[in-house]
């Protein structure tokens, strides 16, 4: 049989309309907007009405730490949630949407892979309905309102130099990482250093994510923190009545969007912060109005489960009211043997020995998930053609010996008939019902406490070295009043370690934390760690150079 690309696979598939996808979750089409015939967006106002039902168990999808040579957790994600429907239950997906940074920088599209994507994957990786950059549009109003009250008079007393919000833009772009603006003359405003983040790691990215309906986001708006006065009291969005505008911005991005698998499961796509520099979660409006219309509900958390996990856990599930009802933690023969020293190049030969060194990592994520949160677990090792019997069956050993079951899923090569033991052994978890799912720390703990019990819980790390900066930005921060928030560590997604370098499960190592924000309207405080960038930059051949469109309009090179 001929390979196929995942776009290949994507553009040959017959698609539902979007009202019959609806129609599985019992909408009809006054309860959706259409956005052409295979995208809708859902008012948020219905989860009003669904207030009474009971919630869908929820599942959730995280990894082993990420490596070139692939682990497939949005492809686990999409298959888990099709094989959940060919066994009869009422189940649906909640995914982030992908940011054009990543789609055009390094990997190319991010809906899944092969025979488990969610589509119309061309329209889901680019653009899509325009929530991305509504968000972008409400965080460079609120940095033009900022620069303009300073340039009209500067009531409020703004130090220029503690200016502490950035612009931002959806796209790898290190140029504008660090910038100086206003030049040209007292008419084009005052000269200062700026800068720019990509939009996902934006902080209105994270309370778009959070908010619980539109006057919680309006409120989280009004609660963000731009600047510093010459005596060094904040200054918020609220204070300079920004807030609403904001709001207005986001009103209708702010609806869920609603599209499908291939096989037809409804999914809800929504939001995307990144989870190595912000929480990493779909949106909680987004997993609520998925756990009113559903009976299971699959969603992922971002990067491996040191960050993605670990933020939804002890972040998005304190916001939303929620746990998971299990977890599936995706693991690949291919990325264990990258863990354990192998180069990419060699990692289609088999070798016992390494992935025997690379295991660790995966040891750790399963303590992590089942002995630090108390939630049961399964591994869904993502099976490629390349994998032997005895590197699988080594696999299940090791997990057995933990006392988790490791199954192999093919949902890449089949669909969601690939994901049926992953699916049945996720059910028998939930109606074994051994959850005794518990934060990691309470939150009137201290940031710096909170940050060294995460790097020694989750990380392994011996502990911590703050930074003088990062000392006196945690004082500063306590002393507002942001002392019981939990926080949110922007960390590398390669390694447990703030060392990228440092694969497989590091010891004897520390935590360097070099800053540390407020992020007020999210409702965290976030710790900079290592070389952590807010704003990524392109690699030596971007993925865009292969993306074309014919004269017809049909893409191709998306992955």
């Amino acid at each position: 049989m001929a390979f196929k690309s995942d776009i290949e696979i994507a553009q040959e598939a017959k698609l539902e309309h979007i009202r019959d996808i609806a129609a599985k979750l019992g909408l009809s089409e006054d309860d959706i907007e259409y956005y052409g015939k295979y995208k809708a967006k859902v008012d948020y106002n219905l989860l009003k009405r669904l207030g009474d039902r009971p919630d869908a168990k929820l599942i959730l999808v995280t990894a082993i730490n990420p490596t070139p040579a692939g682990e497939g957790k949005t492809t686990t994600t999409v298959g888990l949630g099709d094989a959940l429907r060919r066994l009869g239950k009422n189940a649906a997906i909640a995914l982030r949407e992908p940011s054009l940074g990543p789609v055009f920088g390094v990997k190319g599209g991010a809906a899944g892979g092969g025979y488990a994507q969610v589509v119309p994957m061309e329209d889901i990786n680019l653009h899509f309905t325009g929530d991305i950059h509504a968000i972008g549009a409400a965080n460079n109003l609120l940095a033009a309102m900022v620069d303009n009250h300073i340039y009209q008079g500067n009531e409020l007393g703004i130090d220029p130099r503690r200016i502490v919000w950035r612009r931002c833009m959806d796209m790898n772009d290190r140029q504008l990482r660090f910038i100086v603006d206003g030049l040209g003359g007292k008419a084009n405003g005052v000269p200062r250093e700026d800068g720019f983040d990509i939009t996902v790691a934006s902080e209105v990215m994270a309370v778009f994510c959070l908010a619980t309906d539109l006057e919680d986001l309006k409120n989280r708006l009004s609660r963000i923190v731009v600047a510093y006065t010459y005596d060094g009291r904040p200054v918020t969005a609220g204070d300079l009545k920004a807030h609403g505008a904001m709001a207005a911005l986001l009103k209708d991005a702010f609806k869920p969007n609603l599209v499908q698998t291939l096989e037809g499961t409804p999914a809800f796509v929504h939001g995307g912060p990144f989870a190595n520099i912000a929480h990493g979660c779909n949106s909680v409006i987004a997993t609520k109005m998925a756990m009113k219309l559903a009976d299971y509900v699959v969603t992922e958390a971002g990067f491996g489960a040191d960050l993605g996990a670990e933020k939804f856990l002890d972040i998005k599930c304190r916001v939303a009211g929620i746990k998971p009802n299990a977890v599936a933690i995706v693991a690949s023969v291919r990325a264990l043997k990258y863990n354990g020293g192998v180069p990419k190049e060699k990692l289609s030969e088999e070798n016992l020995e390494a992935l025997k060194k690379g295991i660790p990592n995966l040891m750790k994520h399963i303590e992590n998930i089942t002995q630090k949160f108390g939630l049961p677990a399964v591994v869904a090792v993502n099976r490629f053609p390349s994998d032997t019997e005895a590197e699988l069956n080594l696999i299940k050993e090791e997990c057995k010996a933990k006392g988790v079951k490791a199954v192999i899923s093919e949902v890449w090569a089949k669909g969601g008939e690939g994901g049926i033991d992953l699916a049945e052994e996720v059910l028998r978890l939930i109606e074994e019902g051994k959850n005794n799912y518990k934060p990691l720390y309470p939150l009137e703990m201290g940031i710096a406490e909170k940050i060294e019990t995460i790097a020694k819980e989750i990380y392994g790390a011996d502990g911590v070295d703050f930074t003088a900066a990062a000392k006196k930005e945690i004082e500063t921060i306590e002393k507002l009043g942001f002392r019981d928030v939990p926080v949110c560590i922007a960390k590398t997604q390669y390694s447990l370690s703030d060392n990228p370098a440092l694969l497989g499960r590091p010891t004897g190592f520390r935590i360097t934390v070099r800053n540390v924000r407020i992020s007020a309207g999210a409702g965290f405080a976030v710790a900079l760690t290592g070389e952590i960038m807010t704003m990524p930059g392109l690699p030596k051949r971007p993925a865009a150079e292969n993306i074309d469109v014919d004269s017809n309009g049909r893409i191709s090179g998306l992955f």
